[in-house]
């Protein structure tokens, strides 16, 4: 058996796992954890002959682990070493180590919440922080805490992992660290990518490179499928006649031969450049690459709560990944990581990867949780799942009925979680099953639950792939794999009688069974032959070139999202629907509601039923009675949406709410409380049915609204006596020497007293208001009425600057009084004292 650097601390690891129970192992890629540590564990005492459970990702690296853990053993895969995926496994009755990727173990976890005769779970490539296995761990410490007996151990390994927050998460568990072994990665950078410059050629032109400066296989990191047949046409093209290299793609939709043909070791005379998403950065070992070339970028799904819609983003990789990547060159010998981006831009990089919780759609995590019986606040997540996504979760699993009114698990719902699909596809197997369509709602599931097996310029019509279905001959990979998923999803619906058979041939049901799974995602169009449509959800959305679903009204969407650079969804897979559904089999999808609107043209109340699907209308009629309450509030909502200028505000109103509010304000910095009322345009808006509604009855028209007695409404919002404590504490106006009464204006801050500065001749100090709580701040006025001075300390302004302002005025108005001192002179409102 080859060295392995995990070797060295398997005995740490031994002596750890027989002390604790939860136990961190970090460990760089290539270090063979994967291959060694199930195996080193496999006799333990604590063990006692029980299974391990090691999960992973992927599909595709839970089978190559797998297979190399059976080799390690000389064994085939299904006798002590087994595995279960989707799709496929491979166990037998002394299987004792089942490789299983992480939603199988959420499913099994359900089925038997204390996994007995299992006595370790393995979690590996933690990482990479997918929704699975956070979910699997939640579950994990919840059910052995209440159902176990014995321990359950759990081990989470991890190439690049804070070890210790999740350390702390697991009670202190102890940390194994392995160095791991590495050869000297020679990195060389690009230069940063221009906007708008097309991610191919560039790759392209870097791995010619390297093959004429590099012996030995590449590994080229590309975001995605598309990204890699492209890249794979030009490379094919550029390469033609290049029988010693050898292109192969690698990405989890690819049937298991070319999957092989990509890990597996190039022939004696030969290089292979493999292709790869992400899938290869650590769960995969591809034999003889000494090359990497990194295109910088991953697509991961993002979940938006605000439309309810996952859309794949293209995304700069973080710093960890980009280290696991480049890694990949220095497993068995030196190598050379070419990176198409540079060192600048890699230290601009987020350190880590974000976990998929954060950022996913969390209905099937909330149907789970649902089914286990606890919120989220009742496990432990290293990252819990973030409340509005997860609410928008729960309230799809409403609207599918997998939930009741009090929020509660249904039967439907249960039979709905215990499918081995996301949430929407578990209910359009169900009610399709029951409507007698079993067979054509499990391949429309399947062809959901895979990529889109249509060829490019295919339509997005949906009939056309379950043509491609039931056509015979030799199918390619993809259509084969959705084939089996269908085959797959009949043997688990549960089996039921139904009376009547349903026609599967009538057109009409494809589209009904996609509007049980994507009720929010019908869709009507805007304009008849047009590309725009607009979804249930509010959302708009179009066909990117035309289509011919444009000749229908109603569709239903069933693959939709924006790409960068798109400002609108884009509807890539969908069929027509019937309107008339609308009456029978989708009638619970129907909403009755009265709708009051204001015709802004002719400015009145207009009043409609609609019959709705969400926010589409199907149908409308004139509503000759208007129900007063709902009348009423819709007044009120028209009153939010244009603002309180709608009413009869005059500045002297204004004025009086700003007094109000200088009270109030005061109160508050000087006691914490006030007596006095918020009567703040935000605080009206608030309360609009307490002390506007009321007045509302004879309010037809948009000109109704200016003859109401707003003075009167708002007077009745400040009670007895704090009116006429208004009028002393925040007095309209203000007597000033020279015996005039000058208006103060409340609307800044603090309140202004404009006034000519010889009517202030003989006041010492600066008046105040409020009961002496508040200052006053001086607008000093020229004969003319212009500011000569802004203060509120009238003292120092006499004392230290009237003698220069004398100066001024006196020049400019000779014929006016301005003594030398004017604390004993004679204040005036005329040009000079009465004599």
């Amino acid at each position: 058996m080859i060295a392995l650097p995990i070797d060295a601390v398997l005995a740490d690891l031994r002596a750890a796992l027989a002390l604790r129970d939860e136990v961190v192992l970090e460990a760089p890629p290539g270090a063979g954890k994967t291959t060694r540590v199930p195996l080193a564990l496999l006799n333990e005492p604590w063990l006692a002959g029980q299974t391990i459970l090691m999960l992973e990702p992927r599909r595709l690296a839970a089978r190559a682990a797998a297979e190399r853990l059976a080799s390690e053993l000389g064994e085939r895969v299904g006798e002590t070493v087994g595995y279960r995926i989707r799709l496929d496994s491979k166990v037998g009755p002394r299987t004792r180590i089942e490789v299983v990727t992480e939603g199988i173990l959420a499913r099994r976890l359900q089925a038997d919440p204390a996994l007995d005769g299992v006595g370790l779970v393995i979690f590996d490539e933690f990482h990479e922080r997918s929704l699975d296995a956070d979910l699997a761990l939640a579950l994990c410490l919840n059910g052995r805490e209440l159902l176990r007996d014995t321990p359950l151990k759990l081990l989470l390994m991890s190439a690049t992992l804070e070890g210790e927050r999740l350390s702390a998460l697991l009670g202190a568990a102890p940390v194994v660290r392995s160095e791991g072994r590495m050869f000297p990665v020679q990195t060389l950078w690009g230069a940063p990518a221009q906007v708008g410059e097309a991610l191919e050629p560039r790759v392209v032109q870097t791995v010619l490179q390297a093959l004429g400066a590099e012996p030995g296989s590449l590994l080229v990191f590309l975001p995605g499928q598309a990204e890699i047949r492209r890249v794979h046409e030009r490379l094919a093209e550029q390469l033609d006649g290049r029988a010693d290299i050898l292109l192969c793609p690698l990405h989890g939709e690819l049937d298991l031969a070319a999957q092989r043909a990509a890990i597996e070791p190039a022939p004696a005379g030969q290089r292979k450049v493999v292709l790869a998403t992400n899938i290869a950065e650590t769960s995969l070992t591809i034999d003889g690459v000494r090359v990497v070339v990194d295109a910088g970028l991953a697509r991961v799904p993002r979940f938006d709560p605000g439309s309810g819609m996952t859309r794949l983003a293209t995304q700069r990789i973080s710093r960890a990944s980009a280290t696991q990547r480049a890694g990949r060159a220095g497993r068995l010998q030196p190598g050379s990581c070419y990176r198409l981006w540079s060192q600048t831009q890699h230290e601009q990089l987020a350190a880590y990867d974000s976990a998929e919780i954060l950022q996913a759609d969390l209905a099937g995590l909330a149907l789970q949780l649902a089914r286990w019986g606890v919120s989220p606040d009742e496990l432990l997540w290293l990252d819990p799942p973030p409340a509005a996504a997860y609410a928008q979760g729960r309230e799809l699993l409403g609207r599918l009925g997998a939930l009741d009114a009090q929020g509660r698990l249904t039967a439907h719902g249960q039979a709905m979680a215990e499918l081995p699909a996301h949430p929407r596809i578990a209910h359009l197997l169900l009610r399709g099953q029951a409507f007698g369509l079993a067979e054509l709602a499990c391949q429309v599931a399947a062809l959901l639950g895979e990529r889109d097996i249509g060829p490019r310029g295919a339509g997005a019509d949906l009939h056309s792939r379950l043509a491609l279905l039931g056509a015979g001959g030799r199918a390619g990979g993809a259509t084969q794999r959705v084939r089996q998923l269908a085959r797959q999803f009949q043997g688990l619906l549960p089996r039921s009688s139904v009376a009547a058979q349903a026609d599967a041939e009538q057109p009409h049901w494809l589209g009904a069974l996609l509007a049980l799974a994507y009720p929010d995602r019908i869709a009507r169009q805007r304009r008849a032959g047009g590309a725009d449509y607009r979804l249930a959800n509010g959302r708009a959305a179009q066909f990117g070139e035309p289509d011919a679903l444009m000749k229908h009204e109603w569709l239903v969407v069933a693959d939709l999202g924006s790409r960068q650079g798109q400002r609108e969804e884009r509807i890539y897979l969908a069929a027509d629907l019937d309107p008339g559904l609308f009456d029978g089999l989708l009638a619970e999808q129907v909403s009755p509601r009265d709708e009051l609107e204001w015709d802004e043209r002719e400015g009145v109340l207009r009043a409609e039923r609609q019959r709705r699907v969400g926010a589409l209308v199907l149908d409308s009629q004139p509503l000759p009675q208007l129900d007063p309450a709902a009348r009423g509030l819709a007044l009120l909502g028209l009153v939010r949406r244009k603002g309180l200028e709608l009413l009869s505000w005059t500045p002297e109103l204004r004025q009086w709410q700003a007094r109000v509010a200088l009270l109030r304000r005061l109160d508050w910095a000087e006691k914490g409380a006030s007596e006095w009322p918020d009567l703040s345009d935000a605080a009206l808006l608030a309360s609009l049915e307490e002390w506007l509604l009321p007045y509302l009855d004879k309010v037809s028209r948009l000109s109704h609204f200016a003859a109401l007695d707003l003075p009167g409404m708002l007077a009745g919002l400040l009670p007895w006596p704090l009116p006429q404590r208004l009028d002393e504490l925040a007095p309209r106006s203000l007597a000033v020497p020279s015996g005039s009464r000058i208006g103060i204006d409340y609307s800044e801050e603090p309140p202004v007293l404009a006034v000519r500065l010889q009517e202030l001749f003989g006041l010492a100090e600066t008046p105040r208001i409020a009961g002496g709580r508040q200052i006053v701040k001086l607008h000093l006025l020229s004969p003319a009425r212009r500011p000569v001075q802004v203060t509120q300390d009238l003292a120092s302004f006499w004392a230290n600057t009237y003698l220069e302002v004398k100066k001024d005025l006196k020049g400019r108005y000779p014929k006016h009084y301005w003594p030398d001192d004017p604390l004993i002179a004679e204040p005036t409102s005329r040009a000079k004292p009465r004599r």
